[in-house]
């Protein structure tokens, strides 16, 4: 395994103390003196500042996002789309700095780091090439046909709130956010506390390209103490976190009745076939299990392997793991960066010492790195894990995965399936057809069928979310952009009423109206 020594001091050439704090400077917070250190996911050190929000904080953010909202959403949406469309630009011009960023606040690798602007832009072009389409008024059938005339309006909620968490930055920080401004909303978002810079660049740059300003508020703090007086503060809530967390957000979201979304756990599996690409596979492999340090919703945690190709996938799979490369240099030379903290440092230790104390077997990795940086720990494989095993069914959220040797197609899906969560899977065979027949058995929210996640997700025409305990609504394509509005149906009667016309016998109307109801079944069209 490949490794480099630690060589980030927290200061880059587009990175100093100075851009921190001027990012720094867009929280407003009512106590002064009130600050929280972020830290240098890379070193452990401090890396800046940022201001501690209370709950009075953040209902002073909610109505001075309110204050420009309504202004906002009256402006033509085609301004509104020029403004993601020069959002687009400006990103992919500055990508140096945030990706800087990204990787001294989270830890990541720089080549996940850029799938982060891949997917901001992308959904930034998305929605400023759709928005108009979704968001204009459709004609609906009426009750009585022709006779009554119906549209559909779509309507902004007003205050869309965003918790997101510290494994994505950027891309949570603020993707989720595009399609409810475009829709004419404002937004009040909390990044995690561990990585706040990069959703405060991305608000910068919104505004650089001609966004409201402060339509966009964002608040610092701890999701304890900051995530009640969000929900209470806003119409309409975009959660992504555990499942844990997600059920109380759900219930307070409820309680004052909001609608909201959510992204949610997973413990995603990938299922090789037995006619596979052994060599392509075991790459996508370790992507699908090791991108981002294994700290992503949709990467891979449980493996089903026939018997037929175990031996040969196992040896090559291990082979590969040990041959990436580990380091925490602002470059783009590693294949894994750092975890975030930490926490999640020792729940990787943890699962991996309680699997080999009940009898797994590690067939690559499985070692602590403190000589890269205090949060490192190998790329690591395991075998022979069982049910009695914490790593088994719950989510590690590292560079941890376990494999499973299995008889054939039928044992995998049912071992897949066989989880409270369902977010993203993968398949692997050289038969298309069989491959999406093999998909569209398994219980998860989206399925990359010879791809590990990358595909699903970067369709943003289609639906992205999860099953069972892993979610509720789902983001991009139509979903992503209408979640966010009220609909409203115009219905406009001529000529006659709906019922029976003055004058005209109850009795008479109802023999009438039973003739039309039949033969208006057969009339193409007529829904």
């Amino acid at each position: 395994m490949t490794t480099t020594s630690p060589t980030t001091s927290g200061v880059t050439p587009n990175i100093d103390a100075a851009r921190l704090a001027s990012l720094a400077a867009r929280v407003h917070a009512a106590d002064p003196d009130a600050f929280q250190d972020v830290t240098n996911a890379m070193t452990g050190g401090v890396l800046g500042q940022v201001p501690h929000c209370s709950p009075e904080d953040v209902a002073a953010a909610a109505q001075r996002a309110r204050a420009v909202q309504k202004a906002w959403a009256q402006r033509p949406v085609e301004e509104r789309t020029a403004v993601l469309l020069r959002f687009h630009d400006l990103v992919l011009r500055r990508q140096d700095e945030v990706l800087d960023l990204i990787q001294l606040e989270n830890g990541k690798a720089r080549r996940h780091a850029f799938e982060e602007i891949l997917d901001v832009t992308m959904n930034a072009r998305y929605y400023a090439h759709t928005a108009a389409d979704y968001l204009k008024p459709q004609r609906r059938q009426g009750a009585q046909l022709a006779l009554t005339k119906v549209w559909e309006l779509h309507h902004p909620k007003g205050l869309v709130g965003v918790i997101s968490p510290w494994n994505y930055p950027l891309t949570l920080g603020i993707s989720d956010a595009l399609p409810a401004i475009v829709a004419g909303n404002a937004v009040l978002t909390k990044p995690d506390a561990q990585t706040p810079y990069a959703a405060l660049w991305a608000v910068e740059l919104l505004e650089e390209a001609g966004m409201q300003p402060g339509l966009v508020q964002v608040v610092t703090g701890s999701g304890t103490e900051l995530g009640t007086p969000i929900i209470e503060n806003t119409d309409f809530l975009m959660f992504t976190g555990s499942t844990a967390v997600g059920r109380t957000v759900a219930a307070q979201a409820g309680e004052h009745l909001i609608d909201c979304s959510m992204e949610l756990g997973g413990k995603n599996a990938l299922l090789v076939l037995d006619d596979a690409e052994v060599d392509k596979a075991v790459a996508g492999s370790v992507r699908a299990c090791f991108s981002n340090t294994g700290q992503l919703c949709i990467s891979m945690e449980r493996i089903y392997v026939p018997g037929v190709i175990w031996e040969e996938f196992i040896t090559k799979f291990a082979a590969a793991t040990q041959a990436m490369k580990l380091s925490s240099a602002i470059d783009y030379f590693a294949d894994m960066g750092s975890l975030v903290s930490q926490k999640q440092l020792d729940t990787v230790i943890r699962h991996v010492d309680d699997a080999v104390a009940k009898g797994a077997t590690v067939l690559a990795g499985g070692k602590v790195r403190p000589d890269l940086g205090p949060y490192f720990y190998e790329p690591t494989i395991l075998a022979g894990v069982i049910e009695e095993m914490e790593v088994y069914a719950h989510e590690t959220f590292g560079p941890l995965v376990s494999l499973y040797r299995v008889e054939d197609e039928d044992e995998a899906i049912a071992k897949a399936n066989d989880s409270e969560y369902g977010l993203n899977f993968s398949v692997w065979t050289s038969d298309e057809q069989r491959g999406y027949r093999v998909a569209a058995r398994l219980e998860a929210g989206t399925v990359n069928v010879n791809d590990a996640y990358a595909a699903a997700w970067g369709s943003m025409d289609a639906p992205m979310g999860g099953m069972k305990a892993s979610g509720l609504g789902r983001r991009h394509g139509e979903h992503g952009i209408l979640k966010y509005t009220e609909s409203q149906t115009i219905a406009i009667e001529r000529v006659i009423p709906v019922g029976a016309p003055d004058g005209l016998n109850p009795k008479t109307y109802a023999r009438i109206a039973t003739r039309a109801l039949r033969l208006a079944k057969h009339l193409p069209g007529v829904k």
